[in-house]
């Protein structure tokens, strides 16, 4: 394996699809081996194009400004970072000879819970909740009589939450469809409905596919409000058998996906049993954790496993917690206070990301802490992070 100094004719090339928090901290690691990274996203000085060598602004769903901007900068690798990408083109790229992170099959596979779903359950046999698609509104009642009440609703495209309920009663069935389609992304008209599981709890089993074989991260445990990344926590204690068919579950789902870089593996737990729910081929938001919890974070595996590097044996540096930093109204401009009482809180890191602006609940730092256990982490992470308290400039 060669690395070209950046910036020169022979550079070793990233370009990354989407520049959110996570993307920027891919950047960084990237920088650290040398390596020139151009970030793209659909806004302007989004975070991972702050630290990147050059950035663009485009459409990604969009196949022929997408197709412009590959032909411009000719990449070594296509990193997707997002959903809101136009997967079926990369396709085609990748059929003309471009390295597309971990495959281009992975990526339109998983951008898509439909594909994701069907691949896991119909073609790889792994138990998952009862599930059924909608596309009308009228599907989306059959549907929902098919799997009864309460169960979980999902745009087939979203993220970070967005669109997904909770339906419990027979009367907010039109009010959930529409929640649904409006935090829909990319080109998504379809919801998928499923099964309530009443788990004990819930993990991402971060999962590296490199060049030596596959390697697992200790089980990050976390929780969701409104359907997105509140806090997490690594190690989750796991039964060996448990933790052994969470494995196992895992290798099965991201060797069909195949390619190379790290995957986070989501699966519900109830007492013995393993619940399969979805898969990202790249850096998970409950694994910022990883920041401190781990001898290498998951966007220094993911770029690794990329390059075809040496990936270690991960281990547990201590228990350790990470808690999100919310904004709570929209601004343009934003100001950050309490950073002196959050850093105060022993063991204590912070990472703000620097988006420009803020909307209801958007995401915009995070807290990464350690303690004598899993417990005291989370405790000193939320302590740490509602400390924080974001103000308009």
């Amino acid at each position: 394996m060669q690395i070209g100094t950046p910036l020169k004719k022979g550079a070793t090339k990233i370009m990354l699809l989407g520049s959110g928090e996570l993307g920027k901290e891919v950047v960084i690691e990237a920088q650290r081996l040398g390596v020139e990274v151009v970030a793209v996203d659909r806004y302007v000085d989004a975070p991972a194009m702050q630290v990147a060598h050059r950035c663009h602004v485009i459409d990604m769903l969009n196949a022929e400004e997408l197709d412009r901007i590959v032909r411009q900068e000719r990449p070594d690798f296509i990193v997707p970072e997002i959903e809101a990408i136009n997967t079926q083109f990369l396709l085609k790229l990748e059929e003309e000879g471009f390295n597309v992170i971990p495959t281009a099959r992975a990526a339109n596979l998983t951008m898509n819970r439909e594909g994701i779903r069907r691949l896991a359950a119909e073609e790889l046999g792994l138990p998952t909740a009862a599930y059924r698609f909608a596309s009308s509104l009228e599907e989306f009642h059959a549907g929902v009589a098919e799997i009864g009440l309460p169960c979980v609703v999902k745009p087939i495209m979203s993220s970070s939450g967005k669109g997904q309920s909770v339906l419990r009663e027979e009367a907010n069935i039109e009010k959930s469809w529409r929640y649904a389609m409006e935090g829909a992304r990319g080109a998504s008209d379809k919801v998928i409905i499923e099964e309530f599981i009443p788990f004990d709890y819930e993990i991402t089993l971060l999962t590296v596919r490199s060049a030596q074989g596959t390697v697992f991260c200790p089980p990050i445990g976390h929780r969701q409000v409104d359907g997105d990344y509140h806090e997490s926590w690594q190690p989750m204690g796991m039964t060996p058998p448990v933790l052994a068919e969470s494995q196992r579950q895992a290798k099965l789902v991201t060797d069909a996906l195949g390619g190379r870089g790290i995957f986070g593996v989501e699966l519900f737990i109830k007492g013995e049993q393993v619940w399969f729910s979805e898969v990202s081929p790249r850096p998970h938001d409950t694994g910022m954790v990883t920041m401190i919890s781990q001898n290498a974070s998951e966007f220094e595996l993911h770029v690794r496993a990329i390059l075809g590097l040496p990936v270690p044996a991960v281990m547990n540096l201590a228990p350790s917690a990470s808690h999100v930093i919310l904004a709570e109204d929209a601004a343009q401009e934003v100001r950050f206070e309490g950073l002196v009482d959050a850093l105060t809180v022993p063991g204590t890191k912070l990472r703000l990301f620097g988006k420009p602006d803020t909307r209801k609940n958007r995401r915009m730092g995070v807290v990464v802490t350690d303690g004598a256990d899993t417990d005291e982490a989370r405790a000193k992470a939320e302590q740490a992070a509602h400390a924080v308290r974001i103000v308009k400039a």
